[in-house]
């Protein structure tokens, strides 16, 4: 199936430096796919020549003369920057010229104009950031990662449904696993949200495995984890530093004297599979869930391996109809008018 996905190519903290190599690398190995790459005409061009690739039939350059700064704030970017480079990509998806949009810009920001550009699916009050992170098992998507602070039962209930017709296309699993991240595996524990989401999901027509605690994340217990925006993110970023300390540790041990050294080199085979394991590159890419088109962020600081990854996401939600079985999933939970999925475009 042929993909168009519109690219921020000035988004993140290498702009077009990261983008257009990662882009480039994504048109040679998937053939069905095309690229805009969006931002200044003269920037990017300039760009493509020092790759040694310029524009063409599956490689487009569509003009924007702004630029959505890192430390911008989401209501500057979304009154006085109409024109930026993030706006115009999205504006691409809303027309439908373009399946998706990748941007490593502000968080902030991205959500801010993707929500008030594309609006949210019929049946979901807030979109949700979805990533993947990895498992003893493979991996797990995990939602909400920091989009919503504050979330009502009803709100969980959404994240749920979205995160489960994710990994059902992308992964291929008719019905995935929902866990519901709380401080106890037992029916009575956690605040009264939670509580009163476990029953929403028990409800439910999704296979709701019950409460998981925050172990069960890496032992890949469950397909999709749940959770509110607040708890979510403090996980990811806590999960993020543990991961950073163990590396430095490992780091200063193996360096300690020269024959820790000498184990180091015997071990490194079996060091670099390890680091491939855990190397977050390779779950970069975190979709914003519930919004009427497919819109991935990418890590503000990825490298172009990294940025890769964000793209092949695009592509793969895209191709599989994430957007179609989540508004058909919100039918069957009677969360939305019937034929409410005739109003995607």
């Amino acid at each position: 199936m042929d993909i168009t996905i519109a690219i921020d190519a000035m988004g993140g903290d290498h702009g077009p430096h990261v983008t257009i190599p990662a882009v480039l690398h994504a048109i040679r190995h998937d053939s069905q796919l095309s690229i805009i790459l969006v931002g200044p005409r003269d920037v990017l061009e300039a760009e493509l020549a020092a790759n040694k690739a310029e524009a063409g039939p599956r490689l487009r350059i569509h003009h924007a003369s702004e630029i959505v700064a890192m430390d911008e704030s989401p209501q500057s970017a979304l009154k006085n920057k109409k024109d930026s480079s993030m706006r115009v990509a999205i504006n691409l998806v809303k027309s439908g010229e373009a399946n998706a949009c990748v941007s490593a810009g502000n968080t902030g920001a991205l959500m801010a104009t993707a929500r008030f550009v594309l609006k949210t699916l019929p049946g979901i009050d807030r979109p949700a950031i979805a990533g993947i992170l990895p498992t003893q098992k493979g991996k797990v998507y995990m939602l909400d990662l920091g989009a919503n602070a504050d979330c009502t039962p009803e709100h969980l209930l959404q994240f749920a449904i979205m995160g489960a017709m994710l990994v059902s296309c992308v992964e291929h699993k008719e019905r995935p696993t929902v866990g519901l991240l709380n401080i106890g595996s037992e029916d009575i524990k956690g605040n009264e949200v939670v509580k009163q989401a476990g029953e929403l999901l028990r409800a439910s027509h999704l296979n709701f495995y019950g409460n998981i605690e925050g172990n069960d994340i890496y032992k890949g217990t469950t397909d999709v984890v749940v959770c509110d925006g607040f708890v979510g993110n403090v996980a990811l970023k806590t999960s993020e530093g543990l991961a950073q300390m163990v590396n430095r540790f490992l780091t200063q041990e193996f360096k300690r004297n020269w024959l820790t050294k000498m184990t180091a080199l015997m071990a490194m085979p079996v060091l670099k599979a390890f680091k491939r394991r855990l190397d977050h590159r390779r779950y970069n890419g975190a979709t914003f869930l519930g919004l009427r088109g497919v819109v991935v962020k990418s890590h503000g600081g990825a490298d172009s391996l990294a940025f890769q990854y964000a793209i092949r996401a695009a592509a793969e939600e895209s191709r599989n109809g994430v957007l179609e079985r989540i508004t058909e999933q919100l039918e069957i939970e009677h969360l939305q008018p019937q034929l409410a999925s005739q109003e995607i475009k």
